[in-house]
């Protein structure tokens, strides 16, 4: 009896991680049409000092690359992103069960409800989880958003930026360049980011009495919005150093040794401003692109319950 209980546990935690896979890859693909507008402006802000602000760079890209090029590099994105997020709240949903299932056990007359140092800590193992394909991912997609435009442009694709890459010191120092950084920033943002959605869910349901799944799904949105803002204040100097190690260059041209010395360099030469250049367009894009992908991602959980 014992052993078909467990079967019949491991069976519908399977299920439930299949559910969080589907419904984060709904909300994945929402998050790269929605925010890749937004995104290639940040990466441009961080990476050049070509541009004066946001408004300039966008007017900039607009008038001088056409409305397209607000898209450059989007079909990696749009097949990756859709798995680093499937990827995240699967991870994230398993880590929950699992913490559920360890206060269960410590604490049997208790509730197993997470405490927010447990719902931090499943997302910063989400976001760990995910950097192994993120990193690369955003690297190939930060190479052909910076590129140079028109005849000039050192890759055709997204298959030929990953060849070109892996072929500068191996597929670890060339594709996998500022994975460390990366996976600092992961933890750091998707820790606050699944923090700051669960309290506000969970502040909504206990103050309106009602269960989670009641929520509406307007304030679903806006929960999920503030929570994507928390998530770049939380992290975005190391996305900065990040975006700066993945267009550095390549042997005599490579300007950052480590993401050490990139901290340092930055410190030295821009101060503390240098490590939030671009923060205007990435919060302005993070509302409605966090919007999205928690709303996109609780109408598909609560369709496919």
């Amino acid at each position: 009896m014992g052993d078909a209980a467990q079967d019949l546990d491991a069976k519908g935690g399977a299920l439930d991680t299949a559910k969080d896979l589907f419904a984060g890859a709904a909300g994945g693909i929402a998050q790269v049409l929605i925010g890749q507008p937004f995104d290639i402006v940040k990466v441009r802000l961080q990476t050049s000092t070509a541009y004066s602000s946001a408004l300039n760079a966008a007017t900039s890209i607009y008038s001088k690359e056409g409305p397209l090029a607000f898209y450059k590099g989007t079909l990696t994105p749009l097949l990756g992103i859709g798995a680093c997020v499937s990827i995240q709240f699967g991870a994230f949903g398993w880590a929950r069960r699992y913490f559920e299932s360890a206060n269960a056990a410590a604490h049997p007359l208790s509730s197993k409800e997470l405490s927010y140092g447990q719902y931090f800590a499943a997302g910063s193992f989400a976001g760990v989880a995910n950097s192994v394909i993120s990193g690369p991912i955003e690297h190939v997609r930060i190479r052909l958003q910076t590129q140079p435009h028109g005849a000039a442009r050192l890759y055709s694709g997204p298959l030929d930026c990953i060849r070109k890459l892996s072929a500068h010191e191996g597929v670890l120092r060339g594709l996998y360049r500022g994975e460390a950084v990366t996976i600092w920033r992961e933890a750091a943002a998707y820790g606050t980011w699944f923090l700051t959605f669960e309290y506000l869910m969970n502040a909504d349901a206990a103050r309106n009495r009602i269960q989670r799944s009641e929520v509406p799904s307007y304030k679903v949105a806006f929960y999920g919005g503030l929570a994507g803002e928390a998530l770049w204040l939380a992290s975005y100097p190391f996305d900065v150093v990040k975006s700066k190690m993945q267009t550095d260059g390549f042997g005599k041209e490579m300007r950052y040794k480590s993401m050490r010395d990139c901290f340092a360099q930055t410190w030295r030469g821009e101060g503390m401003r240098g490590f939030w250049k671009g923060i205007g367009p990435t919060l302005l894009r993070a509302m409605p692109v966090s919007a999205g992908t928690f709303a996109v991602v609780e109408a598909t959980m609560r369709a496919i319950a």
